[in-house]
């Protein structure tokens, strides 16, 4: 049986798994993203990842603002699609969307459920300092990611990832999972079992104000923050009384210095000789790669000369 897919995805981490569709020979009667979008200083009007990849193998797409229109449930049902299958789209898909395919409407979402439903399950599951983290092929119901289980795969999440590097990991897993559990699903070899409630962690979208560094907090706790919020909105403190972005930090380990720093403010540099080190309310912060306010992005090994022993960030720029 050829099981007619509509895919919606948006993307670079959607790209990978509708690739997956079209390698295994699934046929794609269309592709729905969101519309193309200003980008760059210049914003000059870019077209989604998945509508590129779309285009490139002659697949019609559709990019509606809005879902809940009488004319794109049209467009769809003339598509006829036995399945629709989603990975970032962007967007809940109201109820007659997901009654019209035969086979439903299954999800790739970058978690285990139930935990982190919602925007951003990557980036959340950095920020809490997770150890942990997955691909969940999911059906998909009205509710936010509340919808039964078709099959999970756990990865271990590295101690310096980046959500970018992270997403990018994820796709790939999502995309390696979804064609077979397909196929099980429609061959009967996988039944859909429901979720958890009690274990079920709802998260929020993410904000350009989250990203202020306060210094009072752990070493892990910011670094975490600077990974979970890279690229966007990305982490920022102030030196000098000037915005500096941090983009890549680790937690120091050396018990000698962690030792000698524990009685400094929170913020106070107290190693700039390579790296820059930074004391926070538990533990020392070494920032690898950070960009002054107007400047360039530069590793920290180039730039230490311009901070001082005792320096202290955060406060008013």
């Amino acid at each position: 049986m050829k099981i007619k897919i509509l895919f919606m995805g948006t993307p670079e981490f959607a790209v990978p798994v509708l690739q997956a569709l079209i390698d295994k020979k699934f046929p794609i009667v269309g592709v729905v993203c969101q519309p193309d979008k200003p980008q760059g200083r210049k914003q000059i009007l870019t077209a989604p990842p998945v509508k590129e990849l779309a285009l490139k193998y002659d697949i019609p797409v559709l990019q509606p603002a809005r879902l809940r229109t009488p004319e794109i449930e049209q467009q769809i049902r003339e598509l006829d699609p036995d399945m629709i299958v989603t990975a970032a789209y962007g967007k809940i898909l109201p109820q007659n969307l997901l009654d019209l395919p035969a086979l439903g409407c299954l999800n790739v979402h970058a978690s285990l459920l139930p935990k982190y439903r919602g925007a951003a399950p990557v980036q959340w599951s950095l920020i809490n300092g997770e150890d942990e983290t997955g691909i969940t092929i999911m059906m998909m119901d009205a509710g936010m990611d509340t919808g039964d289980i078709l099959t999970q795969q756990a990865i271990h999440i590295p101690e310096n990832i980046d959500s970018a590097a992270l997403l990018e990991k994820l796709s790939v897993l999502g995309a390696k999972m979804l064609p077979q559990a397909i196929k099980d699903y429609t061959s009967g070899d996988i039944v859909p079992y429901p979720q958890d409630e009690n274990r079920a962690i709802k998260i929020g979208m993410l904000s350009r104000d989250m990203g202020e560094i306060d210094w009072r907090k752990s070493a892990r706790e910011i670094h975490n923050q600077i990974r979970g919020l890279y690229p966007w909105p990305g982490s920022w403190t102030t030196c000098g009384g000037k915005k500096l972005k941090i983009h890549r930090s680790q937690v120091c380990y050396d018990r000698d210095l962690v030792r000698a720093s524990a009685d400094l403010e929170p913020g106070t540099i107290c190693s700039c000789g390579g790296l820059v080190r930074v004391a926070t309310g538990d533990g020392i912060l070494e920032l690898l790669e950070v960009q002054n306010q107007s400047g360039r992005r530069m590793h920290c090994r180039d730039c230490a000369h311009n901070y001082t022993l005792g320096q202290i960030m955060g406060g008013e720029e």
